[in-house]
């Protein structure tokens, strides 16, 4: 029995397939597949059901998977007391974010942190809020940066930074002509909006006061409902209608074209809170403080303030 094959069963029982835990193992699945086969024989056991899909762990494979997750912990918290004893920071630190944070937060932290902490190799997910939670408690994931608020008793949270949103507004749009918005302006059948299962969408609906509202009532011939923002600025360039987008996406707004259909919002300005998460018995706490401060020190300097309220609570 080796530790190696303790890390492919656990990641085998938290993704439900042998192809994705080694590709999250960062090994061929033969040879991971091998590994648990090895690790059955010399046990006696059967640890997995393979003949279901998604595989199925067994009533004592359950019993094992939970040891040998409290095996790596503990072997964790061995390499924890080197790296504080020498003052390193190493390791694989796995991080899940959810996409309409990713493609413009990464860009100001990562390379930052990679060059002052090179011993630390980052695995990054774009994953939902409800896929960071669940990675969170599995132990597949280390840290998560998302929005606020998350109402689990088993997570940490830091608080990062407030995020205002904008209006992005078409040409041909009633409230083209305003400089400034008002949250009263705003009407849910006007809106361009992401996918169920993204927070911005339930965001954006709480802004306009019509969560409950069912959007199946638009009168629109085609109603849009996407999964990336990219879509929904193309859309609102063609006319289709207008969207609010998070203040961080507007900092990659070089074209004029953009620029001139952006509209910031009169006071109290509608915003989100961005957290960074961890399962509360993570016990790398120097890399979540490490990562925290470089995150803050690359943003821009107009973010960094004390919380303010704001109407997404």
């Amino acid at each position: 029995m080796t530790i190696t094959q303790l890390e492919y069963i656990v990641a085998v029982h938290a993704y439900k397939s042998f192809s994705t835990a080694a590709s999250h193992c960062f090994v061929t699945q033969p040879t991971l597949s091998m590994q648990v086969q090895k690790l059955e024989e010399e046990l006696g056991v059967q640890i997995f059901d393979r003949t279901k899909s998604p595989i199925v762990t067994t009533k004592v494979g359950e019993e094992l998977i939970q040891q040998a997750s409290s095996i790596l912990l503990e072997r964790d918290k061995l390499h924890l007391i080197i790296e504080n004893e020498k003052n390193e920071f190493g390791g694989v630190l796995k991080i899940g974010i959810i996409p309409t944070i990713s493609s413009f937060l990464l860009p100001f932290f990562l390379k930052s942190f990679l060059t002052n902490y090179p011993k630390v190799d980052v695995v990054i997910d774009e994953l939902t809020t409800a896929e960071i939670i669940s990675g969170l408690h599995k132990s597949i994931l280390d840290i998560g940066i998302l929005a606020l608020p998350v109402n689990d008793s088993g997570i940490s949270i830091e608080y990062l930074f407030s995020e205002p949103f904008v209006g992005f507004i078409p040409e041909n749009h009633r409230l083209f002509k305003k400089e400034k918005l008002d949250v009263s302006d705003l009407a849910v059948e006007d809106l361009l909006l992401l996918k169920e299962g993204h927070c911005l969408r339930e965001q954006t609906l709480k802004v306009c006061k019509t969560s409950g509202k069912d959007l199946g009532d638009k009168s629109q011939k085609v109603l849009f409902e996407f999964g990336n923002l990219d879509t929904l600025i193309k859309l609102v360039q063609q006319n289709f209608g207008m969207t609010l987008l998070p203040y961080l996406s507007t900092k990659y707004m070089h074209d004029e074209k953009q620029l001139r259909l952006v509209r910031e919002f009169n006071p109290p300005v509608p915003k989100r809170e961005i957290g960074l998460v961890h399962n509360k018995i993570f016990i790398r706490k120097h890399l979540v403080k490490a990562l925290k401060k470089e995150i803050i020190n690359s943003i821009p300097h107009e973010l960094v303030r004390n919380k303010k309220e704001s109407i997404i609570q």
